[in-house]
């Protein structure tokens, strides 16, 4: 196992900073997701730890030891890519015991290894199958038993799971999740779907434009977001925003935590509006709500279906769920004493 320092890094492509003076220490044995809308620079800072793409200065430690002028074949890492990187033409014994062979591994522990680590993904009974007459989730498989058998100090994910549907992509989170329990090494996982980064993080990091937007437990991350950026990338659908109209502030309250009814319900925020959208999804329905002079629009998630397209509501939110950003698109403290002014700025809007 191994923690992983980013220290004053900087990324150029052609005289262009994608990754500026980035500090970062991901925790050793964590599984930590790199999260982000595509072009962030979270595959760059993947690349750099597998010294695949190296830095253009700064200084990146695994494990406490500065690996800048370390070959990849020496980090003690293991990279699984989007595409699996498997050979067709080998069985999945051969794909396994590929990188022990290199290392001159004898064969018995050769034979072991891959017949423990193939027990271990549930590989057991195909080791002699080739990749094509496997399934997807399969393949991924066969890719991180191939990582594991270098028994790694660190696992470096890029978007393995992309490729998969959406039912077996679930299935393999669980999978990965239980692994890295099994495993206790630090996994590093790439991905831009927050429903993945959200259901498997220890931590997050949310990055944006190179830069890193905020670093947090996922419920952390999703329940006081540090920036209006992640309160709108984090949560499906995202953070409804509005203007308050003052001080170029902004507020803003998840769709679940708005509540729809009939008469004024005398929540602190109560806006008057009709059904615009409505998506029923099993356990829940999802409502776009337009407000009175279609001025906003609110989206809002109800495990209750009781209202139809085109019908009038009013959409109230409790003063505790309400948060605020300033002109700068930062959270502001619930302590801040802006707070109390803002709030009272949202009760005269009411059934605008």
């Amino acid at each position: 196992m191994a923690s992983i320092e980013f220290v004053q890094v900087t990324k150029s492509f052609d005289k262009h900073d994608v990754i500026k003076n980035l500090d970062l220490t991901i925790e050793d044995g964590k599984f930590t997701v790199l999260v982000g809308p595509s072009g962030c620079g979270k595959t760059t800072l993947l690349r750099m730890i597998a010294g695949i793409d190296p830095q253009t200065s700064g200084s990146v430690l695994i494990g406490g030891k500065d690996v800048t002028r370390i070959p990849p074949g020496e980090r003690g890492v293991a990279m699984v890519f989007q595409n699996y990187a498997i050979y067709p033409t080998m069985s999945v014994r051969e794909n396994i015991e590929f990188g022990l062979k290199n290392n001159k591994v004898d064969k018995a522990e050769r034979t072991r290894l891959v017949e423990s680590i193939s027990e271990t993904v549930g590989l057991g009974g195909y080791l002699d199958r080739k990749p094509s007459t496997l399934s997807g989730g399969q393949r991924q498989r066969v890719a991180l038993a191939r990582a594991m058998v270098k028994k790694p100090s660190v696992f470096l994910m890029d978007e393995p799971l992309s490729n998969l549907d959406a039912k077996l992509r679930a299935q393999m989170r669980i999978e990965l999740i239980e692994l890295h329990k099994k495993l206790g090494t630090t996994f590093v996982f790439v991905t831009h779907d927050q429903v993945e980064a959200m259901s498997m993080a220890d931590t997050i990091v949310l990055m944006n434009q190179g830069r890193i937007q905020q670093e947090a437990a996922p419920e952390v991350i999703y329940r006081k977001p540090s920036n209006m950026f992640t309160a709108q990338f984090i949560g499906v659908p995202p953070m409804n925003v509005g203007d308050l109209m003052k001080d170029g502030a902004r507020f803003g309250f998840r769709p679940e935590h708005a509540i729809l009814s009939q008469e004024p319900g005398g929540l602190h925020y109560s806006v008057r509006g009709t059904i615009a959208t409505r998506e029923m999804l099993g356990s829940e329905t999802l409502y776009q709500v337009k407000t009175s002079g279609g001025q906003s629009s609110y989206m809002v998630k109800s495990v209750q279906d009781l209202f139809r397209v085109d019908q009038e509501v009013y959409l109230g939110v409790d003063a505790a769920k309400l948060i605020f950003f300033d002109a700068e698109g930062r959270r502001i403290d619930d302590n801040h004493e802006n707070v109390r002014h803002y709030l009272e700025a949202l009760r005269g809007h009411s059934y605008g």
